[in-house]
């Protein structure tokens, strides 16, 4: 039984959507929380927006809210619930800055809810930069010279006392929104405005910049015994200066020497007991390895990404570990989960070595700034584990799926040594790259590179290693000698290929040949003291003795998704765990493969094994060679699983579900047509061009509007709508290459409503669990669309053509698991805009709603069950009575340069759900869950562009009634006067008469309504609106879709009650008669 006598029933806050900065390492951390919960005995209630995770499952928690977090619906939940105890310190930033507003509300009082774990008191010391600075002076822990402003002025005087760079950090935020290295007052004035922008509480932290010291951090834990333990140390390959989150982090600290470790160590001990946190913490720390001088940078007193890294490389459940702390326990009470034998207070040590990597967007923001400072950019992250650092790191770049293999990119062939050099002092994703082409051309010592980059020279010396050897490849011919040393420094067989110019199958069969395998260890937190019971895996040359014990059972092979990236979020890991969790029932068992160490995927209890391993054809099929499974399940990890299926099915992998060929037909342009010819379904008039000339006939005889695209990409990267030929030209000239083995699609554009559906087949039967509407019409990426379910707005006969559509395509394709189809509605008629043969990112959201585990089912299918045996029907199984609208997330504030107008392309990095009986207090939910400020007064900024300006009379008149005040620009303004409405014309940027963005700025305007004109000089413009937009926090619309659908909102939000919670248990258990 808990300690704690009076606790029975505990409330968790989860994270909300997927942002940078805050990604699904809490997913994690929060599912292995309520499972820890549940296995006490206790009653748990989980509130979270986010649909895309494990932890809103129903079966996680006994009550799963998926309601938005903002203090309103946390305080409504919890007069309905009365938990006798909040745990808050596992939903990232997010959930604790709740804690503290409910807090200083006076709920938690008024419902006698005590804060379980970290107490505010600890919270608010660690989190409060005045007050973090007094404790740490208490204790004597020297923290760089800093001081707290509230204005421009004080800030500026503060600098010019302790001189330049300074670092400027804003109070309660994460992920360093808002902050900076300014190196000039100019910049400081920039970046203090916009900090005081994003802090709850207005404040600014300004302190001596100590970029270029080594970054290390330790991830301590505390029980309410004062037992205190650190689980792990890490070191930041990148010197200060670069977040953590941006940093290649390497587990355990490789450089520091005995004293530093322990000085740092005994540091950290020292300041979670005066702070009194109970459970996890991480503590940051800048170390001048010359003088043995630290400062201490920061404190988290809750559970981070750091801690979900350094549960994954010790293999210490932290997050398991801090909720059983906050119920009471102490250390020496709780069984270490791994061992099954030893106690939570032993340290864990580590025999091994763990990299990781981030995974930053870049690929989808062509023109973002790639600079790396203190404000985080990264969507995600990969973790590797080896025996030695180069096999790590290398493992990482292959894991990290950008099309390299090794620490090597083609574009630096082409510079002269010089420009490699000035290359060396730039901060950016691609320094550790520029680092190995100046040791490959060995103009540099290791000594002057560590000068330029202050990388320590440890960490040089090792990418030597590698270098040297990958020389050595390109210069001699390949004696097994030779090709064991390449292996043991951790080259891939494609690299190694590369290099001495053969194959890879020709290097996988000498290898074999040879006996050179890999050999699998396991993590077991202990440096093997004591045996371990759960069985985590990695892979290592440097080895001889094996750790796997291959069984005998039928087993199957699950692939993950590898890293979070924009396109491909934490739903595809919701997936691959129901499909683990239903081959372990049908008595299969499970291995997973995968390599983010934010996901419940990689837990060390979800599978029957798990192989923390790149994601690539090698590092399979070596898994495969150990394991013998009978085949592989590829329907569940995204593109990424999906794009390796043809290749281990020719290396004799049975691959289970939709077979290889019918997923080709899907995808590839040509064959497709066939497949719908045959089925007589029509999609938009298209060809396929292999040069310019042909565009432009052909866009001609299919008429403008069209959409552009490369015919091979996945989150739809460079694709455009075009207007007439100017655009065309430039976009063939700008954003592709087009070549006969790269043929550029030109489809027409239809304007017409977008609709989604998710199905299961097994070849005969097809059951669609829910169809989806998109509120904006097509020609927005379906990932950056509102969705709602049902449909709204389709008639009876286009649903059933939908439903008639989909059944006929499964057949056709042959599908055995999930598919995936849009589809445009266009006056009436219904027309094919894509299939997916796999699991999509609206999985989860439609699973939960409609109370259909669509994985499971799938996973079933594809082993061989019907759907009949299983009990369902063909066709729609119907609607229930209630709507969820599903909106997405966007991490604008995070990057600077990117324009937020919503296209073709996928921007959003995650997704926030809304549920009610009424469609407009779902939307509302929605709307609010994402983040979106919606004014109820005050003044709007109308600009659009001439194809939008009849429809936006309505929605002007609409806004006008409900009393805004107007403001356009000229030509905007011209049509809205037409209709006898006040409206006050501004000028655009570059009239400069009177300056719309310092009308943003000084806070005149309450929202922006702005479609993209097409363009250049206008389009620049809109870009410094829409920018201005997002540094001051004002919803701007670029949809006029959205805009009617915020009108439904406002008209909801001035007649009816707004806040309305309700469990997903409720809705989906029938509790319909509530309505």
């Amino acid at each position: 039984m808990p300690r704690k006598e009076n606790v029975k029933k505990v409330m968790v806050i989860g994270s909300g959507p997927i942002i940078i900065g805050q990604a699904a390492e809490f997913d994690y951390a929060g599912s292995q929380a309520c499972r820890a919960l549940k296995e006490e005995g206790l009653e748990v209630v989980l509130v979270n927006s986010n649909p895309a995770t494990i932890m809103t499952d129903a079966n996680i928690a006994d009550r799963v809210y998926i309601e938005p977090l903002t203090v309103d619906f946390l305080e409504e939940i919890i007069s309905k619930e009365k938990p006798d105890g909040l745990l808050a310190t596992l939903g990232g930033q997010a959930g604790l800055n709740l804690a503290v507003q409910l807090a200083e509300k006076g709920v938690l009082a008024a419902h006698s809810v005590e804060l379980l774990g970290t107490s505010l008191e600890a919270i608010e010391k660690a989190e409060d930069r005045e007050r973090f600075k007094e404790t740490m002076e208490k204790l004597g822990e020297p923290i760089p010279e800093s001081t707290i402003v509230e204005d421009v002025h004080a800030a500026v005087a503060f600098a010019n006392s302790i001189g330049y760079p300074v670092i400027v950090r804003p109070a309660y935020t994460m992920g360093g929104t808002g902050g900076g290295i300014a190196e000039n007052e100019e910049e400081l004035i920039a970046t203090v405005i916009k900090g005081l922008n994003y802090s709850m509480i207005g404040q600014v932290l300004i302190e001596r910049s100590v970029a270029g010291w080594k970054e290390i951090e330790f991830e301590v834990i505390r029980d309410g015994n004062d037992n205190c333990i650190t689980v792990c140390s890490m070191e930041n390959f990148d010197p200060v200066g670069v977040h953590t989150g941006d940093s290649i982090v390497v587990a355990p600290a490789q450089t520091l020497t005995d004293y530093e470790y322990q000085m740092l160590r005994s540091a950290s001990l020292r300041i979670i007991r005066e702070l009194g946190i109970e459970g996890g913490c991480n503590a940051q720390y800048a170390l001048d390895t010359k003088s043995n001088k630290y400062y201490v940078i920061e404190v988290n007193p809750r559970v981070s990404r750091s801690s979900a890294l350094a549960s994954k490389a010790t293999g210490y459940p932290i997050a398991k570990v801090s909720s059983k702390i906050a119920i009471g326990y102490t250390l020496d009470e709780i069984v270490n989960s791994v061992t099954k034998k030893t106690k939570a207070c032993f340290e864990p040590t580590i025999d091994y070595c763990v990299v990781k990597f981030p995974r930053w967007p870049f690929d989808k923001f062509i023109y973002a700034d790639h600079t790396l400072g203190t404000q985080m950019k990264a969507t995600g992250e990969v973790m590797s584990i080896d025996r030695s650092f180069e096999g790590a790191i290398l493992k990482a770049v292959r894991s990290l799926e950008i099309g390299v293999n090794r620490l090597y990119l083609d574009r630096f062939a082409a510079w002269d040594d010089a420009r490699v050099e000035k290359q060396l002092a730039l901060v950016n994703d691609e320094r550790i790259f520029v680092i190995a082409e100046a040791l490959r051309r060995g103009k540099l010592s290791v000594d002057a590179i560590s000068d330029i980059t202050k990388v320590d020279k440890w960490f040089i010396h090792k990418l030597k290693h590698i270098t040297d050897v990958e020389n050595q490849l390109a210069a001699a011919p390949l004696t097994p000698k030779l090709l064991a040393s390449a292996k043991w420094v951790g080259l891939a067989d494609v690299s190694i290929a590369e290099l001495t110019k053969k194959t890879r199958d020709e290097i996988r069969t000498m290898r074999r040949t040879h006996n050179i395998l890999p050999c699998y260890k396991m993590v077991d937190t202990c440096a093997a003291e004591f045996e371990a019971m759960t069985p985590y895996y990695y892979s290592t040359f440097r080895g001889c003795e094996d750790e796997v014990a291959v069984s005998h059972r039928k087993k199957v092979i699950v692939l993950g998704s590898g890293p979070i990236r924009i396109g491909q979020g934490v739903e595809f890991d919701y997936c691959s765990v129901h499909s683990v969790w239903a081959l372990r029932e049908m008595g299969i068992e499970a291995i997973i493969i995968n390599n983010n160490p934010e996901t419940v995927s990689t837990d060390f209890d979800i599978s029957d094994r798990l192989y923390f391993e790149p994601l690539t054809v090698e590092d399979v099929l070596n898994i495969a060679d150990k394991e013998k499974p009978d085949g592989v399940i590829v329907q569940f990890g995204g593109q990424t699983a999906i794009n390796l299926a043809a290749e281990l099915e020719r290396a004799g992998l049975r691959v289970y579900g939709t077979s290889v060929n019918d997923i080709d037909r899907s995808e590839d342009r040509e064959r497709f047509d066939e497949v719908l010819t045959q089925t007589e379904i029509s999609r938009p008039e298209g060809i396929s061009v292999t040069n310019l000339a042909d565009a432009v006939a052909g866009a001609a005889r299919i008429g403008y509007p069209v959409m552009v695209r490369p015919s091979y990409v996945l989150g739809g990267r460079a694709m455009e709508i075009v207007y007439n030929e100017e655009e065309l030209r430039d976009y063939m000239s700008r954003a592709v290459k087009v070549t006969p083995d790269h043929p550029v699609l030109v489809d027409r554009y239809m304007q017409g409503t977008e609709v989604e559906v998710d199905a299961i087949s097994d070849g005969v039967d097809v059951v669609i669990p829910g169809i989806m509407e998109h509120i904006e019409r097509a020609g927005v990426h379906s990932g950056d669309s509102i969705a709602v379910y049902p449909p709204q707005t389709l008639p009876a006969r286009v649903i059933y053509t939908i439903i008639d559509y989909t059944k006929r395509l499964s057949v056709a394709l042959h599908v055995k698991g999930l598919l995936n189809i849009q589809f445009v509605v266009a006056r009436d008629e219904v027309f094919i805009i894509e299939v997916n043969p796999r699991s999509s990112r609206t999985v989860p959201f439609l699973s939960k709603i409609t109370n259909i585990n669509m994985v499971g089912i799938a996973t079933q299918v594809a082993m061989g069950a019907t759907l009949r045996e299983l009990g369902f029907h063909s066709g729609l199984i119907p609607p229930r009575p209630y709507v969820a609208v599903k909106a997405p997330v966007f991490s604008f504030a995070k990057m600077t340069d990117v324009d937020i107008s919503l296209g073709p392309e996928m921007k959003s990095t995650g997704e926030v759900m809304g549920v009610d009986y009424h469609y407009a207090r779902a939307l509302y939910k929605a709307i609010v869950g994402s983040g979106l400020n919606i004014p109820t007064k005050g003044c709007l900024l109308f600009t659009v562009a001439n194809k939008d300006k009849e429809e936006l009379k309505q929605l002007a008149k609409a806004f006008s009634e409900f009393n805004f005040d107007i403001v356009a620009t000229e030509g905007t303004a011209k049509a809205i006067a037409s209709l006898g409405i006040d409206v006050e014309v501004v000028g655009k940027v570059h009239e400069r008469s009177s300056d719309i963005i310092e009308m943003i700025k000084s806070g005149r305007i309450n929202m922006v309504i702005n479609t993209l004109t097409q363009g250049k000089h206008s389009a620049r413009d809109g870009f410094k609106i829409r920018r201005a937009t997002v540094e001051h926090g004002i919803a701007c619309l670029t949809s006029l879709d959205t805009a009617w659908e915020v009108l439904r909102v406002l008209e909801f939000m001035r007649n009816r009650r707004l806040v309305y919670t309700l469990a997903l248990q409720d809705y989906v258990g029938g509790g319909d008669d509530l309505a």
